[in-house]
């Protein structure tokens, strides 16, 4: 059996990313590894936590309901999210790994960087990057 590791968010490109893994997951008859990766410090206090727990449940009830079979990783050790996901793309062996796109101002993409783009040029394997509705 493959494996499929999606990048979530709980946000419209995260829940797009989901869903368009679920069925990629499905059509590949392969395992979907969930990947919720923060970079931790003050921002991701007890509150914060909490909230991302109940994200995740969210999630785990939507994968439940898929019948893929799964696992769901939250990441909280300090590195930025393309880094977690290429990670655990690689230890998995993934065949494909799923992530949602955002649109961005050609300045906001020049200034900030892109999680996405890192996903996209370091992977060892296909990338699908999907848009939120």
């Amino acid at each position: 059996m493959g494996t499929v590791v999606v990048g979530y968010v709980p946000k419209p490109e995260g829940e797009a990313a989901l869903h368009k893994a679920v069925a990629e997951a499905k059509l590949r008859d392969a395992q979907l590894v969930v990947v919720n990766s923060h970079r931790g410090g003050q921002e991701f206090d007890g509150d914060a936590a909490l909230q991302a727990e109940r994200d995740l449940e969210a999630v785990r009830k939507v994968l439940d309901e898929s019948g893929v079979p799964y696992e769901v990783r939250q990441l909280v050790r300090g590195f930025e999210p393309a880094e977690d996901l290429i990670s655990i793309a690689e230890a998995s062996d993934a065949e494909l790994i799923v992530i949602g796109l955002r649109r961005r101002s050609p300045v906001g993409k020049l200034i900030l960087g892109s999680n996405a783009q890192r996903v996209l040029l370091d992977a060892h394997c296909p990338v699908l990057a999907v848009k939120a509705d």
